[in-house]
């Protein structure tokens, strides 16, 4: 556990460098907004592009970990959704809340940091991950937010989903990698020596990034961020290793990755939705500040726990 505590330590320094630059204001926010678009549209789709070109779908799809993921996902979110409307919380906010309680930072933190602890095959888990967080959960906040303010679930909402996914390079770089892939084309050495240039530019890139970010959050409503908190880096964990390893049994190695995964804390794209359309942004910080402060050992604590 110790071990694996001190080879997790250089990532969370890169987020801590990251934060000094931020606090100190040596990093501006501007500076940190094209940072962070520098490694999303740029260093991280290179990563993703090379690691997909390089695999085969047949071999990193699984029905198994979708579904044990998904499922174990689905619980965490209607736990959380229930808890916000027990407290009388509106549409929008509910779901904000759940959305907080089970998407982690798997794009900016997840990738990098899990291919160099557990081995490049953990991206192809990973991925798959990733791909059921924006394709079912970023299209799910959408459709209640922008449906519980139309009084209605209209075609205009499906298309806004729709384009959103469309223009995510996440997921772009993806199905161009597993397309690329199909149809068995080499890669020049030119461009996978340009690809993994750029893609390497990803790790320090994103990890300074989350942290110069985390700069500009404050931290109140600090006990709804602490029970967010607590669904994201807990018992999201919990319900996926059940998920994974009972009712839907993937081999020991895709457990653990994706039970890692699952360990992340809360992701900085949910603030970024609920700045956009209005919806407790200030509570989606708090709970990002704090879920990655504290996941500075629960990470450590659950990849030690499953690691091979």
């Amino acid at each position: 556990m110790i071990e694996i505590f001190i080879k997790t330590l250089p990532f969370f320094a890169l987020i801590a460098l990251g934060y000094w630059a931020g606090r100190t204001k040596f990093f501006s926010e501007e500076a940190t907004a094209y940072l962070t678009k520098f490694v999303f549209y740029f260093a991280l789709s290179a990563m993703l592009f090379k690691f997909s070109a390089n695999l085969s779908f047949a071999d990193v799809w699984d029905p198994n970990l979708v579904m044990g993921y998904l499922l174990a996902t689905i619980v965490v979110y209607v736990i959380a959704t229930v808890v916000a409307m027990m407290r009388g919380l509106d549409v929008p906010t509910t779901a904000v809340e759940a959305q907080c309680a089970c998407i982690g930072n798997v794009g900016f933190l997840g990738v990098p940091m899990l291919a160099l602890l557990l081995g490049e095959p953990a991206v192809g888990v990973i991925m798959m991950a990733l791909a059921v967080d924006l394709i079912v959960f970023s299209s799910l906040i959408v459709i209640l937010i922008t449906g519980s303010r139309d009084g209605r679930f209209s075609f205009g909402v499906l298309r806004t989903v729709a384009l959103g996914l469309v223009k995510n390079p996440m997921i772009v770089a993806i199905t161009l990698g597993f397309t690329w892939s199909a149809f068995a084309i080499p890669i020049p050495t030119p461009m996978n020596e340009f690809l993994s240039i750029l893609g390497g530019a990803a790790t320090p890139g994103a990890l300074f990034a989350i942290g110069a970010s985390l700069a500009s959050k404050s931290a109140e409503r600090l006990y709804i961020a602490g029970w967010l908190s607590f669904c994201k880096l807990v018992l999201h964990p919990m319900l996926v290793a059940v998920g994974v390893l009972y009712l839907f049994p993937v081999d020991p190695y895709t457990a653990a990755v994706v039970i890692s995964a699952s360990a992340l804390p809360v992701a900085g794209n949910v603030y970024i939705l609920a700045q956009h359309y209005g919806v407790a942004p200030q509570r989606v910080s708090a709970t990002i500040l704090v879920s990655t402060a504290i996941s500075i050992f629960t990470v450590s604590f659950v990849i030690g726990l499953v690691a091979p």
